[in-house]
């Protein structure tokens, strides 16, 4: 595996392995290898691993992740006087986006040597992370809140990770898993949140998008909780304008419960990292995240291609999942109706404009709710 991790905030480089932070400034590293001389007519096969010369170079591990569909609106579009369509991540095996991350994460790993992975997760991290660990024949240990999805939680365990359910909010899960990677060094934290490799799957979802659309679209709206995906999305699209299959980028939209929105907070007071707050109930409990660790990053990523970040509120939430389900035929979990429910506040805005072409990234099936 070549390639090396980098700080994207004081600049330090250390060579591979399995560190999610700066040993200098303690910000999340990034995984960093030259871009290849690549050409769309180069690639091979179908869904995440066709882009494997822009991946790590690990030996694959997939259980047919990405290639997920790309849905023209048949009435919400309209109505809104926009060409939108849905990017449908709850196509992925374990039915969400994540997978995407936890097969080139998990891949990466196990060729860095790890044997046994630990992560917290609200859910669909957690399941992707066991699926991926059961085919690699990796150990898996997820500390989840105990309130998760019912779904979820079986859905875990039935990939024989081990569940370790934590009382209290999504953070509390969180120190526990960093308290067990203390104690057992055999133990490796596979951070959905922070992983340099798990960033790496997520720029899949753009080289999609501009294959499947045969162009950029002038907006592409995300569901936010720790920041991954929408970094991941800017990524991409960075990656394909730097090889010259793309000549511009994306606005990218990041939406936040209104409960749970301390991303959104920063980019009103134009901070540049996020402030923590105090998380409200939502029932969209994949964004109930109240200080991601890139956050910092995830702000200058929408600052550059000129997005911006919205919250939504659980009534509005709802009535997106309702929806999407009655009108689109898409039927999604409450944290992946966000986006759509972002689309008339981002027009009323002037963030969006009629006619403009957009993609509402759905990122995990109504299937994992309870």
């Amino acid at each position: 595996m070549t390639g090396e991790l980098r700080c994207p905030r004081c600049g330090r480089r250390q060579a591979l392995g399995v560190a999610l932070h700066c040993p200098s400034c303690r910000a999340p590293l990034r995984y960093r290898r030259p871009l290849p001389s690549v050409r769309p007519g180069d690639l091979r096969g179908r869904g995440l691993w066709r882009y494997a010369p822009l991946l790590p170079d690990v030996p694959p591990l997939s259980l047919g992740e990405g290639g997920t569909p790309l849905v023209p609106s048949c009435r919400l579009g309209p109505e809104l006087g926009v060409d939108l369509r849905f990017k449908y991540e709850g196509g992925n095996p374990t039915g969400s986006f994540k997978d995407r991350g936890a097969a080139v994460m998990v891949a990466c790993l196990r060729a860095l040597g790890a044997r046994a992975l630990a992560d917290d997760s609200s859910g669909n991290a957690g399941a992707a992370l066991a699926a991926y660990c059961a085919q690699a024949g990796l150990r898996a240990r997820l500390y989840v809140p105990a309130s998760a999805s019912g779904p979820k939680l079986r859905q875990i365990e039935a990939y024989g990770a081990e569940l370790v359910r934590v009382p209290g909010p999504r953070p509390e899960a969180a120190r526990a898993v960093l308290a067990a990677c203390r104690e057992d060094p055999r133990l490796v934290y596979a951070s959905h949140n922070v992983s340099p490799f798990f960033v790496e799957g997520l720029k899949t979802v753009a080289y999609e998008l501009v294959e499947d659309l045969g162009a950029v679209p002038e907006h592409v709206v995300v569901p936010v909780g720790g920041g991954g995906l929408s970094l991941g999305i800017v990524a991409g699209f960075q990656n394909l304008r730097d090889l010259g299959w793309v000549e511009r980028l994306p606005q990218v939209h990041a939406v936040q419960p209104a409960a749970c929105a301390p991303l959104v907070q920063a980019h009103e007071e134009g901070l540049g990292e996020p402030v923590p707050v105090e998380p409200g109930e939502t029932a969209a409990e994949g964004a109930r995240i109240p200080n991601p660790e890139r956050g910092g990053e995830v702000l200058r990523a929408l600052a550059e291609v000129g997005g911006s970040a919205v919250a939504v509120g659980e009534g509005e939430i709802l009535e997106a999942r309702k929806r999407l389900a009655r009108d689109e035929g898409l039927y999604v979990e409450p944290t992946a109706a966000l986006a759509a429910a972002a689309l008339p506040l981002l027009l009323a805005r002037g963030r969006v404009r009629p006619g403009e072409a957009i993609v509402v990234l759905l990122t995990g099936t109504g299937l994992k709710a309870g």
